[in-house]
């Protein structure tokens, strides 16, 4: 049934990082009712790996009844997620105030890139841009070269989706004590910022030189830390940083002592790069997977997210999942007790909205009403 079963969630409908807070709440166990904009379009989420395991209520919130109906949910809610830029949901009169006076126990979670204040909170912005100014995208890319965008893995994901839901948990664990919820202001800069703490403590002992991309140990600046194309055009991964690890991969790469003994001469790392990328030209990645995989020289294979869940040990620890068709990443982390699922796949928009409302009290005659006036749909 997962930890979290009995609470409930609602999720304002919003894109990358808040629906991803609210599909691993939804793994979970916890009841994550999406609120969606009344009269969307049939069909539209059930591609969208984010609303596994949703139910959707379909509101017009821009229709007195509708705002009534959504703060009588807050009434029956453990956490509302607000996706929406600083004030949204203050002018639309269900802002942290409102809903805390209905359900003083409220856990209102705000995901957005800048934070809900400062001289860029109300500035539009994605998350190239949100990771820009922490630091995170002029550390990645080749040396020499421009910074490289890595996906919208840091800034909506990483530093969004998961610190929101770090937010919300810590935020009801310590509801359950004081009988009080609060506003969590989750901002993709903060937890960008919070990703690259490793970095500053490299920076202060000299082992990083935040000027220099593509130049230090963890960047690819390293030979013994980096990508090699192999000889069928595919790719591998070293990660032989500990001199255990480097000595075996000298071992089975056969890289001589003469040449590859000294292993952290940043002066020497160009020249190594060259060298030992002539020698993962020489054999495919199947080869190379033969030879190293499951070794400690800290070797994979690289694969594009097609072919991963093909893979051995992600099939041995099923770590992707299909539901309705569609392969995507199974529920994490997994708990010894109370395991995750996915209960269903994303429902169409409203597709849940009168069952979910009778549920929370709403008799026969009020949700006739309600769609007819088309506060609800």
């Amino acid at each position: 049934m997962g930890p979290l079963n009995g609470y409930t969630v609602l999720e304002l409908a919003g894109i990358g990082p808040a629906p991803m807070g609210g599909m691993i709440l939804a793994d979970m166990g916890a009841e994550v009712i999406r609120i969606d904009r009344a009269g969307n379009a049939p069909g539209l989420h059930m591609k969208d790996v984010s609303t596994r395991g949703k139910k959707s209520v379909a509101l017009n919130l821009k229709d007195p009844a509708g705002i009534e109906t959504l703060l009588r949910m807050v009434e029956n809610a453990d956490v509302i997620i607000d996706p929406f830029r600083p004030g949204v949901c203050e002018k639309l009169g269900i802002g942290p105030d409102v809903c805390m006076a209905r359900n003083p126990k409220i856990v209102f979670a705000r995901m957005t890139g800048w934070g809900q204040e400062g001289p860029l909170a109300k500035a539009a912005g994605h998350d190239i841009n949100y990771i820009s100014i922490t630091g995170a995208l002029y550390a990645i890319g080749r040396k020499g070269e421009k910074p490289v965008a890595p996906l919208n893995l840091v800034g909506d994901m990483g530093g969004g989706g998961m610190l929101l839901v770090n937010g919300v948990l810590a935020a009801l664990l310590e509801a359950a004590n004081s009988g009080k919820g609060q506003v969590v202001d989750a901002a993709m800069v903060d937890g960008a910022a919070q990703l690259m703490w490793m970095f500053h403590g490299f920076q202060a002992i000299g082992m990083w030189d935040a000027d220099q991309r593509g130049s230090n140990l963890l960047d690819g600046g390293a030979h013994f830390y980096d990508t090699y194309e192999c000889a069928d055009g595919e790719y591998i991964s070293i990660g032989s940083i500990e001199p255990q690890f480097y000595a075996l991969l000298k071992e089975k790469a056969g890289l001589s002592e003469d040449e590859f003994g000294d292993q952290n001469n940043p002066a020497k790392w160009p020249e190594l790069k060259q060298k030992i990328a002539d020698v993962f030209r020489q054999k495919t990645q199947a080869q190379w997977c033969e030879l190293m995989e499951g070794t400690d020289v800290c070797f994979a294979p690289v694969l594009n997210f097609i072919d991963a869940p093909k893979h051995p040990a992600n099939v041995a620890r099923n770590t992707y999942i299909e539901v309705d068709g569609l392969t995507q990443p199974a529920p994490a982390p997994r708990f010894s007790r109370t395991s995750s699922e996915v209960r269903n796949a994303g429902s169409d928009a409203g597709a849940d909205t009168l069952t979910v409302l009778a549920d929370m009290g709403f008799a026969e005659q009020e949700l006739e009403e309600l769609q007819t006036s088309g506060a609800i749909s």
